[in-house]
């Protein structure tokens, strides 16, 4: 693995620059293209979604050994409720009833997988559920973040592994 950086949830890669950036490795749970009718006002009212990642994989279990990344974009599924058919769901991921055991186990590998003193940025957007309460899955605690969007809803938080103590 040549990759320095991982985003375990990378959906359509909505938040990179350069879709296509060598320096990180992007996984997904779900390889599909997904076209739906909204009010996008494209000619023919449709919508399409592409999520491509390089690797199939489950945020709750990295398939990477420990300290392997300097740097993890998390940005996991945050809707809670959604329709069967609904765009937002299609484009964010939808959260189950067990949300809190999955926060726990994305945080836990997200960490593992890091190198110490690698950095960890969240985004989550409080549509449904609370910050705090997402915090509340992790020991760790965020270095600093950043409030963004138009409703002021999308949480940036920036976190540091800790390097192992030194022995006396």
């Amino acid at each position: 693995m040549t990759a320095a950086v991982l985003d375990p949830c990378c959906g359509g890669r909505m938040m990179w620059f350069d879709k296509a950036d060598q320096r990180c490795l992007f996984g997904d749970q779900r390889s599909e293209t997904i076209v739906v009718t909204d009010r996008s006002h494209r000619e023919d009212g449709t919508r399409t979604l592409v999520i491509e990642p390089d690797m199939l994989m489950d945020f709750r279990a990295l398939p990477f050994p420990e300290a392997s990344f300097w740097h993890v974009a998390f940005d996991p599924p945050h809707l809670q409720r959604a329709g069967p058919r609904s765009w937002l769901a299609a484009k964010y991921g939808k959260l189950g009833a067990d949300w809190r055991d999955d926060m726990r186990l994305g945080f836990t590998e997200c960490f593992r997988v890091l190198k110490p003193n690698g950095t960890l940025i969240f985004k989550w957007n409080e549509t449904h559920i609370k910050v705090k309460e997402v915090l509340a899955c992790t020991p760790h605690k965020p270095l600093y973040g950043q409030v963004s969007g138009r409703t002021g809803m999308t949480h940036w938080l920036a976190f540091i592994k800790p390097a192992p103590k030194e022995a006396p």
